[in-house]
C-alpha cells in the first residue's frame, strides 16, 4: 500500500483518538490564499503522522515539518485550481468506500466501527470527504509534475559516481523465479456431501423458517460464521465472481440457490444493494482440507513439468494457461517482489517454502518437482513447480547488475529535487502567511512526511487478491 493510502487509511484509524486531543482554545498558525491552517490542524496531521512512525520519537521540530507539509498541500490545491484538475465524486467515494470496508473487516461489524469513532457511517463519510478530496487531489498534482521528470542514462551514471565506494550498499543473494499453481479440488464423494448439507440448510431456511444467521453460527465455515455470516457493503468486483452474480441477481430479503465457488458451497441472502456494493448473509460449506484431491494436483503438474522440459512447450504459456495463481498466471508465472516490484527477489526474503524449494534449484532453468505450500489470504493448501530464471550472487551494488535499481534511486531523487523546486516557484506566487513564529530554516529543506510516495517504475507489482466474500 502506497503511502497516501497508508495515510487515508490512518486517517480513518486514528481520527476518533486524535479529535479528543483538540483544544478548546485554538488559534490560525499559517494562511495560503484563502486557506487557514490551525493549530489543532496540525496536532492532527501530527498525531496522524506519529501513528505511522510507530516508535519515533517526537521532537518540536517534527511539527513543523507537518506544519511545511499542510503548507504545500495547500499550495498545491490551489494549481489543481488554476489548471482545472479535478477529483470526482465517484473517486472520492469509492477511496473512502474502500477505507470503510477496510475498517469493518477489522473490527468486524459496521455498528463497532460506529461505536468506535462515535458516529453513523454516514456521518463519517461526511465529515472526512472533502479531506479525503484533498489529500487525493494534491497525490494527482504531484504525479502529473513527476510524470513529466525523466532520467537519461549519463545522469544516471553521474549518480552513481557520486556515491563513496564504501557507502554503496551490499546486493543480497538474489533469484528471479517463476511458478505455475494447481489447487486440488475436492474429492468427489467429499464434494457431494458438502453440497447435499448445504442444500438441506436451504430447505430449512425455505419451508421450516430456520435462521440464517444462526444456521451460519452452527455450520457456516466462512471468517464471519460467529457474527452469522454477514457481509458489509462490498463492491461486486471484491467478491468471488460466482459469489457476486448469484448474489446481484436477487431481490433483497431473497435467498440464493446452492452456489458453487473455488471455496465451497453457499447459501446467500441480499441485504441491500447501492449501485455495485452490495451487502450479503451467507453460509459456506466447505469441503475439508483433508478431503482435498491432492493426487490430481500433483499428477497434473508433473505432465505439465514433463511437457515443459522433454517437449519444448514454453514455461510462461503452460502458466498463462494452467496456473491458478491469479496474481502470477497472467504474467506466465513471473514472481516479483511485492515490495520493491523487481523480479529480483533477495533469497532472505522468500516465505520458508519457496526457499526450500530455491536450495534445491542450482542452475537457470531448471524446474522443481511439484511442492506443497499455502496459498492465498485463507493459506489454502495448494501445488506448484518452480523454475528458477535467475540467480544472482551477493555483491556491492554496480552499474552493470543493478542498473535498473540505481536507475529508480537516482530518478526518485531527481523528481524530489524538481518537485522541492517546483512547489518553492508556486509559492511564490501565492500568498503564504505565517501567523506564529517559525525557526529559521529553508522549508524547502524539510523532509515531507505527509507527501505521497514518488511513484517509480520497478515493474509490474503483486496483485492483490480480492476479497473473498465466499470466504
Amino acid at each position: 500500500m502506497r503511502p497516501l493510502l497508508i495515510f487515508l487509511f490512518t486517517l480513518l484509524l486514528t481520527i476518533s483518538a486524535a479529535a479528543q486531543q483538540r483544544q478548546v482554545a485554538d488559534q490560525i498558525v499559517a494562511v495560503v490564499n484563502d486557506h487557514i491552517i490551525l493549530q489543532s490542524d496540525v496536532n492532527q496531521r501530527l498525531f496522524e503522522f506519529m501513528q505511522q512512525m510507530r516508535g519515533e520519537a517526537f521532537d518540536e521540530q517534527m511539527w513543523f515539518y507537518v506544519l511545511e507539509s499542510m503548507i504545500d498541500n495547500y499550495v498545491l490545491v490551489e494549481k489543481a485550481r488554476i489548471d482545472s484538475v479535478i477529483v470526482s465524486d465517484s473517486e472520492v467515494d469509492r477511496i473512502l468506500n474502500q477505507r470503510i470496508d477496510e475498517l469493518v473487516r477489522q473490527l468486524g461489524s459496521e455498528r463497532e466501527l460506529e461505536r468506535a469513532f462515535g458516529q453513523s457511517i454516514v456521518e463519517i463519510k461526511a465529515e472526512y470527504s472533502e479531506q479525503f478530496r484533498q489529500d487525493l487531489l494534491v497525490n494527482r498534482v504531484r504525479q502529473m509534475k513527476i510524470s513529466r521528470i525523466n532520467i537519461t542514462r549519463p545522469e544516471v551514471i553521474e549518480f552513481f559516481n557520486s556515491i563513496p565506494r564504501d557507502s554503496l550498499p551490499i546486493i543480497p543473494e538474489s533469484v528471479s523465479l517463476s511458478q505455475i499453481t494447481i489447487i486440488p479440488p475436492p474429492r468427489a464423494e467429499a464434494r457431494e456431501n458438502a453440497r447435499n448439507l448445504a442444500v438441506q440448510l436451504r430447505d430449512s431456511i425455505l419451508n421450516y423458517n430456520a435462521s440464517l444467521e444462526e444456521l451460519a453460527r452452527r455450520y457456516s465455515d466462512g471468517p464471519t460464521a460467529s457474527q452469522g455470516g454477514g457481509l458489509p457493503l462490498l463492491n461486486t468486483t471484491d467478491l468471488l465472481p460466482e459469489y457476486a452474480a448469484a448474489a446481484s441477481a436477487l431481490d433483497p430479503g431473497e435467498l440464493s440457490e446452492v452456489v458453487s465457488t473455488a471455496q465451497g458451497y453457499h447459501i446467500i441472502r441480499l441485504n441491500e444493494r447501492q449501485g455495485q456494493r452490495i451487502s450479503t448473509h451467507h453460509i459456506l460449506i466447505s469441503v475439508p482440507e483433508d478431503e482435498l484431491d491432492e493426487d490430481f494436483a500433483v499428477d497434473k503438474l508433473t505432465a505439465i513439468r514433463d511437457s515443459i522440459m522433454h517437449h519444448g512447450e514454453s514455461f510462461a504459456s503452460m502458466a498463462r494457461r494452467h496456473s491458478e495463481d491469479r496474481n502470477t498466471g497472467p504474467a506466465g508465472g513471473r514472481l516479483i517482489d511485492p515490495q520493491t516490484g523487481q523480479r529480483l527477489i533477495a533469497v532472505n526474503q522468500l516465505d520458508p517454502s519457496l526457499y526450500r524449494t530455491v536450495l534445491l534449484l542450482e542452475e537457470p532453468g531448471e524446474i522443481s518437482p511439484p511442492r506443497s505450500y499455502q496459498y492465498g489470504e485463507d493459506n489454502k493448501r495448494a501445488f506448484r513447480i518452480v523454475k528458477l530464471n535467475e540467480r544472482v550472487e551477493e555483491h556491492r551494488a554496480n552499474l552493470e547488475q543493478d542498473y535498473q535499481l540505481i536507475r529508480n534511486f537516482a530518478l526518485q531523487q531527481k523528481s524530489q529535487r524538481i518537485l522541492s523546486e517546483w512547489i518553492r516557484d508556486l509559492r511564490d506566487e501565492m500568498f503564504v502567511e505565517y501567523r506564529i513564529r517559525v525557526p529559521e530554516y529553508d522549508p524547502m529543506d524539510l523532509p515531507d512526511p505527509l507527501a505521497p510516495e514518488i511513484p517509480v517504475d520497478t515493474g509490474t507489482p503483486v496483485q492483490q487478491e480480492p476479497y473473498p466474500g465466499a470466504n
